[in-house]
């Protein structure tokens, strides 16, 4: 288990990448862009994308290249860029084909309280990132996490264990305002860290979405907030960023309107390292 890649807890690391896998072209597109970004960030940057987008608005919208398509197109990724890999599991049957290929086994915000997935994820002993829902108090995570940490000893129950909590984060996405909007309280994120242990991440995209304002059957988003939230919640003392990015975030398949465009991803990013400096010293 030492080899594992793990969340650190002492410097600034980042989750990046499309929401959805796509053709090689535009997934090494992206992960080679975050490859070169990786020197400038202090605790490194991780490739995500789903194979699955399991939880769209529209029944007919694109879901992704599925499980076996998907694992091997992350693998490449990984070959090509040198970057860990991280993914979405939205089934217990999925985590442990997950857990042999991808370094990182990711639980999206709606999914946060199942409990056989979260044990399933896990019992394959890799890194795990739970995302709070959009509902949820953040004390309310600590149920969560010590669902991932009993699994891994075998406990089957919801009791804390003796693994590092860098095995385990926490993502603070937003909070559901009214139907159409989500708001962000920056308080979440030292108590989230204070009632779990974990790492916080905060996601600077899903944040801004606007899950009722639907575009074409899909959410909507308002990605001219994400550098002004991002930075904030770094000054507030999150761990680690999550940041969908795409070349052409109005082309992209799921997610468009609350993506980071690629080309300013680095220039967001190197701020934030130099505001957490700013923060901590």
């Amino acid at each position: 288990m030492s080899a594992y890649w793990r969340f650190p807890d002492d410097r600034l690391f980042l989750i990046a990448g499309p929401c959805v896998l796509e053709d090689d072209a535009l997934n090494l597109r992206v992960g080679e862009a975050l490859a070169r970004l990786a020197p400038d960030v202090p605790g490194g940057i991780v490739f995500k994308a789903s194979f699955d987008k399991a939880n769209r608005s529209n029944a007919r919208a694109h879901r992704g290249p599925g499980l076996s398509d998907g694992l091997e197109a992350l693998a490449r990724v990984r070959a090509a860029t040198g970057l860990p890999i991280l993914t979405d599991v939205h089934l217990p049957e999925q985590c442990q084909a997950v857990g042999q290929v991808a370094d990182v086994l990711q639980i999206p915000a709606f999914l946060c309280r199942q409990t056989d997935l979260l044990e399933a994820a896990g019992a394959t002993g890799k890194p795990v990132n739970v995302k709070k829902g959009q509902w949820m108090a953040p004390e309310a995570m600590r149920g969560a996490v010590d669902k991932v940490r009993g699994a891994r000893v075998g406990s089957g129950g919801t009791g804390s264990a003796a693994e590092p909590a860098s095995l385990e984060a926490v993502t603070e996405r937003g909070t559901f305002f009214g139907y159409g909007d989500l708001a962000v309280d920056m308080r979440s994120i030292p108590r989230m860290r204070a009632a779990t242990g974990c790492p916080v991440i905060y996601d600077g995209t899903h944040a801004v979405q606007r899950p009722g304002l639907a575009v074409s059957g899909a959410s909507g988003g308002a990605r001219e907030f994400i550098p002004i939230l991002t930075l904030a919640a770094v000054a507030a003392g999150a761990d680690g960023l999550f940041l969908e990015t795409h070349p052409d975030p109005d082309s992209a398949p799921s997610d468009g309107p609350n993506m980071l465009p690629l080309s300013q991803m680095g220039a967001l990013v190197r701020r934030a390292v130099a505001v957490r400096e700013a923060a901590r010293s």
